[in-house]
């Protein structure tokens, strides 16, 4: 049995809670939220969002998550540093509430190598926010290309680049038609209840 992840809780993570949230206008913002290792793809990020931001200067890349300086892949909080110094990404560091994030963000990228199901990406959908990922496994799982958001090649920050561009260039109707894609996605097959059923189903079976 093929289980969709641990389930979002849909009544939490809500794009009624923005409502509550101001955003600023006149900018486009990309948020990345998960740990912060090479292997979520933030090289390739960062490279694409140097290319982004020549086209289209006011873009923002925000980064919120953990420091995993215990694993092999971990990027460390100088190299954050520099990057922020360089002025390509905000660092928003380790956030309690990232509903307030997503708000504010017109779409949630994560750029990874490998995936379970990304738990970054249901939290955005299931606000109505369009992502951008990649077709690696537990990724692609989530996007539907066109749909509720765009998917690019592993590790090519051009193709990453081109999509941020896209992203940005699209009609605000448009977005929030994908956001709304994405949000239906969740109910059908990553909302909590749907989630703990199968388990329950899985358990059951097990017992005989």
């Amino acid at each position: 049995m093929l289980v969709n992840g641990s389930g979002i809780d849909i009544n939490f993570f809500t794009s009624d809670f923005c409502r509550t949230v101001k955003k600023e206008e006149g900018e486009f913002v990309f948020l990345f939220t998960g740990r912060f290792l090479w292997d979520k793809g933030l090289g390739e990020l960062v490279r694409a969002a140097r290319v982004t931001r020549q086209r289209y200067p006011k873009t923002r890349f925000w980064l919120a998550g953990i420091i995993d300086s215990g694993n092999p892949a971990g990027i460390s909080l100088e190299t954050i540093k520099e990057w922020e110094e360089e002025g390509v990404v905000e660092y928003l560091g380790e956030v309690q509430d990232i509903r307030l994030f997503i708000c504010q963000a017109d779409c949630v990228v994560l750029p990874s190598y490998r995936e379970g199901i990304p738990r970054s990406l249901l939290e955005a959908l299931a606000m109505e926010k369009p992502i951008i990922t990649t077709n690696a496994v537990g990724c692609r799982e989530v996007v539907e290309e066109g749909v509720n958001g765009f998917s690019v090649p592993v590790k090519d920050s051009q193709a990453l680049a081109d999509a941020f561009c896209k992203m940005i260039e699209l009609a605000p109707e448009e977005r929030l038609k994908m956001g709304q894609a994405g949000r239906k996605k969740i109910e059908k097959y990553f909302k909590d209840d749907i989630i703990i059923g199968k388990y329950i189903e899985a358990i059951e079976q097990i017992k005989g």
